[in-house]
């Protein structure tokens, strides 16, 4: 297997009382395991896409002639892998902020405060299941969406930042239906602002 389950920096319970043990131990464990495996399994007949990386894949998806089937498998499962690879890693439980986005936000939304909100009000309204993202196009400039499923910025030729996966697996057990709370909650645990 290329894709191996990305090792966390922390404990399952290290993002309490904001993320509990349960869900992270399930989302990572589970969740994120499958994704993998079935990434992995899907790019067993496909060598020679096998050989690129995880980025090129997804960057690329829409231009490799393969099956239509093996294509959403790819987009669905290497999202997937690679959306939760990045998700666990902005996180930090010391919610220590480096604050490297700090003048590029401030410069393209006019305050962190402002970028916050639009980013917020993205992830709150996002139907179905997906992820709020904020990412940089090829001239630099920050832009605020939200993608449903397991698609990413990758394919829009869009360089991630940040992300909040709003699957309900991601927030279920604590917060039940209250998407707002979790998302209002997870601010604290994130240190890239």
């Amino acid at each position: 297997m290329k894709y191996e389950l990305s090792k966390l920096n922390y404990s399952y319970d290290a993002l309490e009382p904001y993320i509990d043990k349960e869900t992270m131990e399930i989302h990572h464990s589970k969740h994120h395991q499958a994704y993998t495996d079935n990434f992995n399994k899907v790019l067993e007949a496909y060598p020679t896409i096998a050989e690129q990386s995880i980025e090129q894949i997804l960057t690329g998806i829409n231009d490799l002639d393969i099956d239509s089937k093996d294509r959403n498998a790819l987009r669905n499962h290497g999202g997937g892998y690679y959306n939760h690879k990045l998700f666990w890693e902005i996180m930090d439980p010391a919610n220590k902020k480096d604050g490297v986005l700090v003048d590029d936000l401030e410069k393209d939304f006019g305050s962190v405060d402002a970028f916050k909100k639009e980013f917020t009000d993205t992830a709150k309204t996002l139907f179905g299941s997906g992820w709020a993202w904020l990412a940089r196009d090829n001239d630099g400039k920050l832009h605020v969406y939200g993608l449903q499923n397991q698609d990413n910025p990758l394919q829009r030729g869009h360089t991630p930042i940040l992300l909040l996966d709003v699957w309900e697996h991601a927030y279920y057990l604590k917060y039940q239906n209250k998407r707002p709370e979790y998302i209002e909650n997870w601010w604290n645990v994130i240190k890239l602002i």
